[in-house]
């Protein structure tokens, strides 16, 4: 190191996660160098925005939640305030696209568990039976062996498997493009089983909480979020504004780390670049999906490694489609569609971009952005531009009526980019812990293991640089007790 004083932190990957661990640690840790290590070109990792001729384009998320605190806190404190904005409330449906037909998905689905029954009863969506089976989780009691269960057996036990496969299996599409009969419920939605456990069904959790909401309780603070937020100008507002606090950061871009080692005779690690360089560092963090992390900590920590192969990706191409508003015949009225995986298609929903958000096209212009691929299909960002976009024209012909070319349209590919907690993830996640607890000063964050929302890998970044800090305190502290 140029300074043997100075404790340096190497945070390697420049998503969303890497970066609010770099911000964290420059604000908590001033006199620490530290070290961002991204492989392309540019920082942000999923959250990526285009303005093309007035329109905004994201290739990667589009809004988050605003209940989990980080998502507003982060772009609060990066002065983004004034610049969040919720969906368009004139338009806040969604529907089920089934056989070509578009059902509107019945309103008051909160973390999959109904709040209100009206909606469900009127809804077209489901056949009588359909309604009367899921209407049985009154009677049906809890599940007492204690063992895992996937999510989609859950909800077919609960509710039936045609509320599964038309209603909640689109829905947890949506969330992690992944297979509901593989991913974990526990890892997932644990809230689900602790619903059943605590009152005996999902149905009966919903009127207790009603209840519950019914007693004279204090005042709670109200709060003027929206459950989705997004930004005025798109997503990239929030990579931009963190890229700016960064100046003191030591950003290498196009920059890849190609073997971590203990670093000889002292407490911290030796990386090695893709340029030949080596670095010592006193701790490090992997914001890296965790199929590079495995790569990276293999020589190090094997066991970890093992567990980390263990966590599948689904890929996923997005395309976003311009087009005059004259040219759709269909009512854009909602914020899109999503398509249950018993419909054997290709495309995993399409959102009505200029619907669902204002200042996201020019006056008289439509946007949507269509989602193709899910679990099991990797293989669709090897398809080339041109067969994604007749891909999404077949989709959107067939369901929305549009014949005519797209005005613009844009093709985003995310190989391995969505992480699936499927059965026995939290196993894995304890196995990964285990292992790199006995490596002081390796941390590793991200969407692989605790959350895939933008909250979620803010608040994993931010904790992963809170235990960095902390060792680097004990490493501060051993050594004025051995001088």
């Amino acid at each position: 190191m140029t300074d043997e004083r100075q404790q340096r932190v190497a945070v390697i990957g420049g998503g969303i996660t890497g970066l609010s661990a770099a911000r964290h640690l420059v604000q908590h840790a001033p006199h620490t160098q530290v070290l961002l290590i991204e492989s392309t070109d540019r920082l942000g990792g999923k959250i990526i925005t285009e303005r093309v001729d007035d329109f905004v384009i994201e290739g990667g998320p589009d809004s988050f939640l605003s209940r989990k605190p980080r998502g507003v806190g982060l772009a609060s404190e990066l002065g983004l305030r004034n610049h969040l904005h919720g969906t368009n409330e004139s338009a806040r449906r969604t529907y089920v696209s089934r056989h070509g037909r578009l059902y509107r998905l019945p309103e008051g689905l909160s973390g999959l568990i109904p709040s209100r029954l009206a909606p469900l009863v009127s809804s077209d969506l489901l056949s009588p039976l359909g309604k009367l089976r899921m209407g049985l989780d009154y009677f049906i009691p809890p599940r007492r062996v204690d063992e895992e269960e996937s999510l989609g057996a859950f909800m077919r036990r609960r509710f039936g498997a045609e509320a599964y496969e038309c209603l909640i299996e689109p829905l947890l599409s949506g969330i992690y493009g992944g297979d509901g009969d593989q991913l974990s419920l526990d890892a997932t939605f644990p809230n689900l089983r602790q619903a059943e456990r605590e009152h005996g069904g999902l149905i009966k959790h919903m009127l207790a909480v009603k209840q519950a909401s019914a007693q004279p309780t204090q005042p709670r603070e109200a709060t003027q979020w929206p459950p989705f937020v997004t930004l005025h100008d798109g997503m990239g507002e929030l990579i931009g504004a963190l890229e700016a606090e960064l100046n003191e950061v030591d950003i290498r871009r196009c920059t890849r780390v190609t073997r971590i080692a203990h670093e000889p005779g002292h407490p911290g690690y030796r990386l090695v670049l893709d340029r030949g360089e080596t670095l010592a560092v006193n701790a490090m963090i992997l914001a890296t999906p965790a199929f590079i992390t495995a790569d990276l900590v293999s020589d190090i920590a094997p066991e970890a490694a093992q567990a980390l192969r263990q966590i599948p990706y689904a890929s996923v191409a997005t395309l976003s489609l311009a087009y005059p508003l004259s040219q759709v015949p269909h009512p854009l009225d909602g914020y899109g569609y999503i398509v249950p995986r018993s419909e054997a298609g290709p495309v995993l929903a399409c959102t009505w971009t200029s619907t669902k958000y204002d200042h996201r096209a020019p006056q008289g212009m439509a946007l949507l952005r269509a989602f193709v691929g899910r679990a099991g299909s990797d293989g669709v960002v090897d398809r080339s531009d041109e067969d994604l976009l007749q891909v999404a024209r077949q989709e959107l012909g067939t369901v929305l009526g549009i014949t005519a070319p797209p005005h613009l349209y844009r093709v985003f590919r995310w190989a391995k980019g969505m992480p699936q907690y499927t059965l026995g993830h939290l196993g894995r996640l304890e196995a990964i812990e285990h292992s790199i607890r006995a490596h002081p000063g390796l941390f590793v964050a991200g969407s692989a293991y605790r959350g895939v929302g933008i909250p979620d890998c803010i608040t994993s970044g931010e904790s992963a640089a809170v235990q960095a800090i902390d060792h680097l305190a004990t490493l501060a502290i051993a050594e004025v007790i051995t001088t």
